[in-house]
């Protein structure tokens, strides 16, 4: 079962400046805190087989469900990262810019690929609505093939020859 699907999420301002900052990252002192529950939940989940608890104000202990661990470790990750996180139900129904905004793409482009059925969508009225396990799932797959031609491409490269040559450039052969 997937409980939080790492999904970057983009933040799009209305100037096009390449090296625009995120508006909500996250603060050095949350990232650190993050780091270390991050850790405890790791050492805590070998050690003890998965159990993790919790213990309130006036000391009652709380066992967590493995599911919640999981989701609170791999939120503490990615804020350690400096990552936001939005944590979703599998069966949220996303807006066509909502979705676009998760995948980094425009809206357009989105609906192009609704439309053409590499990613499901539900019309509700006249709008299309997206579940966000099929954009997550489109993602996976998406960000798989890119990792694959990369491969074949650095491995057509060092076929060739390719990264020799800017190591003798840069020695001053010519």
């Amino acid at each position: 079962m997937r409980h939080i699907v790492r999904m970057a999420v983009s933040r799009r301002t209305s100037s096009n400046k390449a090296s625009t900052k995120i508006s909500n990252a996250v603060p050095a002192p949350e990232r650190s805190a993050a780091a270390r529950v991050a850790s405890l939940l790791l050492a805590n989940s070998k050690k003890r087989q998965g159990i993790v608890q919790v213990i309130d104000a006036d000391g009652k202990r709380l066992e967590l469900p493995q599911a919640l661990a999981d989701v609170m470790y791999q939120a503490a990750e990615l804020l350690a990262e400096g990552r936001p996180v939005t944590v979703l139900p599998d069966e949220e129904m996303l807006s066509t810019q909502a979705a676009a905004d998760i995948l980094n793409v425009s809206r357009q482009y989105l609906v192009r690929l609704v439309d053409t059925g590499e990613l499901p969508a539900e019309k509700v009225g006249s709008h299309r609505r997206v579940r966000a396990t099929d954009v997550a799932a489109f993602k996976v797959a998406r960000d798989a093939k890119r990792v694959s031609a990369l491969d074949r491409l650095t491995s057509l490269s060092e076929e060739v020859g390719g990264y020799e040559l800017g190591t003798k450039l840069s020695q001053g052969e010519t």
